[in-house]
This record gives structure tokens, C-alpha cells and sequence, in this order.
């Protein structure tokens, strides 16, 4: 998993409260068995015309100004729905290492956190003022400093923000539930030796 440590990039707004997993991976996506290429699939529905070929214009993401954005800034109760984990593949694949709301369901949260996203809770006002300076200045950019835990807007305002420790030293060393486990390997193989030297004594 690639650490997080610090993003600043162009910030896209979605002024779009309960936002769920459906709408950010469409159930019909979901057939794929690897991890990857879901990141064309992100806001399927919203992105594209009824065709599926031919971008929405009306959709917020769409914007050239917006190209390249890897922070998201969205209305409450962000991955809502099902519990399915390919909505932060696809937020990821898409670019998205940051998002920023004022409430997350809670197994998207958790998700977020072990596909290398960092899902940044302030209070709702201040989601909304951020989603106001993106509005009236598309392409803006904005900072999310995990190491700091600050949230730098593009008015210049430097928000705090508040993440649980253990969270934070696993994005901050790209750890995964995998990498965690990996960390044990000299005491994880000296176990198997062991089980191994007693069953064959046995």
C-alpha cells in the first residue's frame, strides 16, 4: 500500500450528501475479481450520458478544471449503502487519496483506511465553506497533511483535524492488514518451525 503522508493537489467538490457505495461502484461493476481497474467505472451512472460513452456535463467531476484531482470534498454521510470494498478501490484507481466530509458510513471508513485513503472528518460548516471556495474557484488546490493533521484550504485557513494514532502510523508507513502481518514474519516463521518440530517428534 503507497503512504500517505502529505497530498496537495486540485480539490473537487461534490455538494452531494449520502452518497452511497451504488452510486460511487454500480453494483454492475462488481464482477471483477482483482483489486484494480475499477477507476473508470467511479460515479458510473453520474459521469456518463445514458449512452455510458459520452460525459455528463452536468456532473460536477467532469469540469476540465477539475482534471487531475486527488482530494474530494463531499457532502455528509459519504459511502453509505453497502458495505462493499470496491468503492475505495475505485476511488483510489480513480486518483482520490484524500477525502474530506463532515460524516462517513462506518465500514467505508474503515475501508478507506486499508486501501491507502485518508478520509478526513471536520464539522459540517466547515465542509461546506470548503465546498464553497472549490465552487467559485474551480481547479483550486488544497493540502492534507497527515503528519501534521491539517487540512490547508485554499483561502489559506489551516484546519485541524483529529485521527486515530494507529490509523495514522499505518497510512503513514503504507501498512495494510498484509504489511501488519508481514511485520511479525521472524516470529510467525519461528512459530511454524516449532508446530513443525513438534508434530514430527509426535
Amino acid at each position: 500500500m503507497e503512504p500517505f503522508v502529505k497530498q496537495t493537489s486540485i480539490a473537487a467538490p461534490l455538494d452531494r450528501a449520502n452518497v452511497d457505495t451504488d452510486q460511487i461502484i454500480p453494483k454492475q461493476f462488481l464482477k471483477r475479481i482483482e483489486r484494480t481497474g475499477f477507476g473508470p467505472f467511479l460515479f458510473f451512472d453520474w459521469r456518463y450520458l445514458a449512452d455510458g460513452t459520452t460525459p455528463n456535463p452536468e456532473f460536477e467531476l467532469n469540469a476540465p478544471a477539475l482534471c487531475g484531482a486527488q482530494i474530494l470534498v463531499a457532502g455528509k454521510n459519504f459511502g453509505c449503502g453497502s458495505s462493499r470494498e470496491h468503492a475505495p478501490w475505485a476511488l483510489n484507481e480513480y486518483g482520490f487519496r484524500a477525502l474530506i466530509s463532515s460524516s462517513y458510513a462506518d465500514i467505508f471508513y474503515n475501508n478507506c483506511f486499508k486501501n491507502g485513503i485518508l478520509p478526513v472528518v471536520l464539522p459540517e460548516e466547515i465542509v461546506a465553506g470548503l465546498i464553497r471556495q472549490l465552487q467559485a474557484e474551480p481547479g483550486a488546490t488544497m493540502t492534507v497533511d497527515l503528519e501534521t493533521q491539517t487540512v490547508h484550504a485554499p483561502d489559506g485557513q489551516v484546519i485541524s483535524f483529529v485521527v486515530d494514532p494507529f490509523r495514522r502510523d499505518c497510512l503513514l508507513r503504507g501498512l495494510d492488514d498484509i504489511g501488519l502481518t508481514l511485520e511479525h514474519e521472524p516470529d510467525i516463521t519461528a512459530y511454524e518451525l516449532r508446530t513443525e518440530r513438534i508434530s514430527v517428534a509426535a
